[in-house]
């Protein structure tokens, strides 16, 4: 049997859960300034977008209002409006820099629906290929990345700041 090794996971496993935590950790990132390290490609007035550093697939966005809102209706009509139109470009940079087939997009709203971070709305793009699910996520619970983050942040950073 071949193992596969997949040392980035150890940090989510191993990090201090951020019980009673005051902010969200996309608000963390929305008022830190080290977007290389956050993985933040884009910046918009209202919205920005993220990698998610635990993605189900490569190339794996978030979008996220820099405000702390639980969900659409505590949106302005101005942050709405950017998130949808950051989906779009989003969309439009995997389209030209990572070429997959489809996409999966869609918010998780309350924490029965599969929210992780209930209070801070964002809505998920994930890029899909044919043949891109395979045992490792169905069995092994493993997501299998072929390229590095830091890679796939600069390509599209350089796509969505062009």
């Amino acid at each position: 049997m071949e193992s596969l090794i997949a040392p980035w996971r150890i940090n989510y496993i191993l990090r201090p859960k951020e019980a009673g935590a005051k902010e969200s950790v996309f608000t963390r990132i929305a008022q830190s300034g080290d977007d290389v390290a956050n993985y933040v490609i884009y910046r918009g007035k209202t919205c920005y977008s993220v990698l998610n550093s635990f993605p189900y697939n490569g190339g794996h966005i978030l979008i996220c209002p820099y405000r702390e809102v639980p969900d659409f209706a505590a949106l302005t009509d101005e942050e709405m409006l950017e998130l949808m139109h950051q989906t779009r470009r989003c969309i439009d940079a995997l389209k030209q820099t990572m070429k997959p087939q489809g996409f999966n997009v869609g918010v998780n709203l309350g924490q029965v629906a599969g929210a992780g971070i209930v209070e801070h709305l964002h809505i998920h793009i994930v890029p899909r290929w044919n043949g891109d699910t395979n045992f490792m996520p169905v069995i092994g619970a493993t997501a299998v990345l072929p390229e590095a983050m830091l890679d796939v942040a600069a390509r599209l950073r350089a796509v969505l700041n062009a």
